[in-house]
């Protein structure tokens, strides 16, 4: 562990890595409306495994077949996107058989982003409750006995569909706020019954997910979980004034688990026969602790604009965005915004002390030296994925000597807000000669095969 490098090899459940760098979980629009891949989506994610990357984590395959969101994404939900995901898989690989590649499932729950029409099951969530920055249900609703149940049935099924198409793992998101975090933070957990009101029957809901999971993939398949280190329900501020009843909330609500109760969620999973935990903090995607850098205020904009008939909430928050001045807009969005290279490595080296599996460690990395500083100080591997939409080949730039890249990412997270709108790929015009580069770029990563 001391002498570890970039380059040095590493193996979890028998899985090899080549290096320890993967592409963390990033989505765009390069799906089939009904979830099914294309092979726009197969071309994106192939230009990180020919980049020399030791694997890749995808953007998060949805588990319930109604809740496909945001649009263009993909689905797990239903055995017919089986032989998508295995023809597409073995592309990816194509001249990169050592390249791995993890499928991420989950469920957005009430943090559904987009909808053709308002619906219903677009607002369930582990309690009621009113958030005006995430999804655009005008409240979320507690969902019943019955829907949980059948959650934990979808989670098991995706699961085994993705070790059947030829996954080298898979990985469950509890965290971007998605349904399983809904359920673990307190803030928006105030169920009384079997699974809330107390911090082990918030762990319920993931505990039985990962227990009927393990079951049905066996114990020698790669599985590991994506963990939030800590909530910060308080951050961004400008989230947290609008979520509701945050403001008469007790101090643990508002905070949302802290260090030490997941510390014991990541011992729990450990005895669950988790893999490998993925690190990370903050509730809520986009949020600061995950993407550390700007807020992307016209990218939200956009965003906000394009959803505001779906409902009296996303319509106010479109209008309220428009209204305000875009100084004074800019300067409340942006309180608690900033970039801090490595931030969630405190929490990934902790992690990995107490829970002693394998950690992957994700925000702010590019820079050689400060991965290498992490791979030394308590974890196991490095995740990232802004850093590689601007630099996809920043193995090779590493091979080649450098520490940093010529032209490295910025963190603006113009290409995190514009994710739900847009063809996926880097928007900071500073970093190209001209807007024409710029665009140009963009479409030649979100192109078919040819003819």
């Amino acid at each position: 562990m001391a002498d570890a490098d970039v380059f040095s090899p590493f193996t979890i459940n028998n899985v090899r890595f080549k290096n320890r760098v993967v592409r963390s979980s990033v989505g765009g629009r390069t799906s089939n409306y009904d979830g099914t891949l294309t092979d726009v989506w197969k071309n994106f994610e192939k230009r990180f495994a020919d980049g020399g990357i030791a694997g890749i984590i995808s953007t998060t395959f949805h588990v319930n077949q109604d809740r496909v969101s945001p649009l263009q994404y993909p689905s797990i939900a239903r055995d017919e996107y089986i032989p998508y995901l295995r023809k597409y898989i073995a592309a990816i690989r194509q001249d990169q058989h050592d390249c791995r590649y993890i499928v991420q499932i989950g469920d957005p729950g009430y943090a559904t982003y987009t909808s053709l029409f308002p619906e219903e099951q677009d607002s369930k969530s582990s309690s009621w409750g009113f958030d005006l920055g995430f999804g655009y249900c005008n409240t979320r609703t507690a969902m019943s006995i019955a829907e949980i149940e059948r959650a934990i049935h979808d989670y098991t099924l995706a699961a085994g569909r993705v070790q059947t198409a030829g996954a080298d793992g898979l990985e469950i998101t509890a965290t971007k706020g998605y349904l399983i975090h809904q359920f673990l933070n307190p803030g928006i957990n105030r169920r009384e019954d079997d699974w809330g009101g107390s911090v082990e029957r918030r762990f319920r809901l993931l505990e039985r997910i990962v227990q009927a999971v393990r079951r049905r993939i066996g114990r020698d398949y790669l599985f590991g979980i994506r963990l939030s280190g800590a909530d910060f329900n308080h951050s961004p501020l400008a989230l947290a004034l609008f979520r509701w009843p945050w403001t008469f909330a007790s101090p643990e609500q508002r905070s949302g688990n802290t260090k030490e109760t997941m510390l014991a969620y990541a011992k729990r999973l450990r005895e669950l026969e988790v893999d490998y935990l993925h690190v990370v903090s903050g509730f809520g995607f986009p949020n600061p602790r995950d993407t550390p850098g700007r807020f992307p205020l016209d990218e939200v904009k956009i965003f906000f604009n394009s959803t505001r008939h779906l409902s009296f909430k996303a319509a106010t928050r479109a209008t309220l965005l428009n209204s305000l001045p875009g100084a004074l807009a800019r300067w409340f969005l942006n309180v608690d915004w900033r970039y801090e290279a490595g931030i969630n490595l405190q929490f990934a080296r902790d992690f990995r002390a107490v829970s002693g599996l394998p950690v992957i460690v994700n925000g702010g990395f590019q820079e050689r030296d400060r991965v290498e500083h992490a791979l030394n100080s308590g974890c196991d591997m490095v995740s990232m994925a802004r850093a590689l939409i601007a630099n996809p080949d920043l193995l090779r730039i590493f091979q080649s000597g450098k520490n940093t890249p010529d032209r490295p990412c910025s963190y603006c997270n113009r290409c995190v807000g514009r994710t739900a709108t847009s063809p996926l790929g880097c928007y900071d015009e500073s970093r190209f000669a001209s807007r024409r580069e710029m665009l140009r770029q963009i479409m030649d990563w979100n192109r078919p095969d040819p003819a």
